[in-house]
């Protein structure tokens, strides 16, 4: 299965393989999926301008994060119910991570333990915080985040309220998932999936369950259980007292404007990923790249600037990192991966990635990660200044 050479192909396969109901979870955005293609033309819009003659004959990706050296700038991003992808699929993907020397970010909806990801992999394992209602309840999942080894907590802000993605209600999926003609059929439809992953689950006695929920409220993805709720009111206040109480890093993810950055900044927080929730959350949102400069300029030098969304090729990492950011996170492509085939696929897609990366760097003209920075990019507003500048003037006839 690991024939794949790029996005396109991996989706292509991972379509296949998975059950509908998981694969839009993962592929699409929400509503009308406004924010999901501005993602991708916010991108495509800003252009390379390279250097020649001085990429040279090898390059170095290596970057340095909160301390720690890394052979790429690259994050593998928090994503809910990647177990369901692949048996055991947060492990295989944190395991590609480890091998690749790059983060990876555990979910708080994963349906494998913080404990357990971070006993798997011999790589740097961070955690992403959805803040619940009971504070108390989620300073107990945080202490035992701690006591796993992270080092790195990521807060996600721009979740407030549930999205608005129809397709998944369609779908029947959510927790409990919802069964209809449609779904089972469409389970029905994908044995391979159904007994390489949801069967041997059900081998072991263990239904897919959201792990690092506390026990009480730890049920089942097929059985209705006791309701544990984000936060309804969140705030800075408790970004405040999660700054006091968490005494590693602080990231809080989310961020796509200046006044916000320079609180987070103030908050002493390490570090800030400019996203829109990879065009999931609020559907008429900006793209991270087309804020992600004034951010950096506020702020960068100040705490660690990240950004995701919408990336699918090397060249967009190196659009995203000449622009000011620090690494990448990248979410669905990843999820691809580990559904063609585990660990080997998503180190696969790793590999592609950073390999596009490379080529990018070299065609650029750029030997080093720090030779990287805005004079490589041509974006719309430049563009048209430029061609507004240069038009000759124009002598209009008076008998027009």
């Amino acid at each position: 299965m690991n024939t794949f050479l790029n996005h396109t192909e991996l989706r292509r396969l991972a379509k296949r393989r998975l059950p509908r109901g998981i694969f839009e979870y993962i592929d699409r955005g929400t509503e009308d999926e406004n924010a999901l293609l501005q993602n991708r033309r916010a991108l495509d819009r800003v252009r390379i301008k390279p250097h020649m003659l001085t990429g040279g004959a090898t390059r170095s990706q290596v970057v340095s994060l909160f301390g720690h050296t890394h052979d790429a700038p690259i994050i593998v991003a928090p994503t809910a119910f990647a177990g369901l992808v692949w048996y055991r699929g947060e492990i295989e993907l944190a395991k590609a991570a480890a091998a690749n020397d790059i983060p990876f970010c555990a979910a708080t909806e994963a349906i494998t333990s913080v404990e357990e990801i971070a006993a798997a992999s011999t790589g740097p394992v961070w955690f992403q915080l959805y803040l619940w209602e009971n504070e108390e309840l989620s300073r107990d999942l945080l202490q035992r985040a701690w006591n796993s080894g992270v080092r790195t907590l990521v807060v996600t802000c721009d979740y407030p309220v549930t999205a608005n993605r129809e397709y998944n209600t369609r779908n029947g999926f959510g927790v409990p998932f919802r069964y209809s003609a449609r779904n089972v059929c469409d389970v029905a439809l994908h044995p391979r999936w159904a007994l390489s992953v949801f069967a041997r689950y059900l081998a072991t006695g263990h239904v897919p369950a959201r792990a690092n929920y506390p026990p009480a409220y730890r049920s089942s993805i097929l059985g209705k259980g006791k309701a544990l709720p984000y936060e309804p009111n969140l705030g800075w206040g408790h970004m405040r007292r999660l700054r006091d109480y968490w005494k590693g890093n602080l990231v809080l993810k989310g961020i796509l404007r200046v006044e916000d950055a320079i609180l987070a900044a103030k908050l002493n927080a390490d570090g800030i990923i400019v996203s829109n929730h990879g065009g999931r959350s609020l559907d008429s949102a900006v793209a991270p790249i087309e804020v992600l400069e004034e951010i950096v300029d506020a702020v960068g030098e100040q705490m660690t600037v990240i950004a995701d969304s919408g990336v699918r090729r090397g060249s967009d990492v190196l659009k995203l990192l000449a622009m000011g950011a620090k690494a990448v996170m990248v979410g669905r492509f990843l999820l691809y991966g580990t559904a063609v085939s585990g660990m080997s696929g998503a180190s696969r897609m790793i590999g592609i990635l950073r390999h596009e990366l490379d080529t990018a760097m070299a065609m650029s003209g750029c030997k080093d990660l720090r030779n990287l920075n805005r004079s490589l990019l041509e974006t719309p507003g430049q563009s048209e200044s430029r061609f507004a500048r240069t038009q000759p003037a124009v002598n209009v006839p008076q008998s027009m």
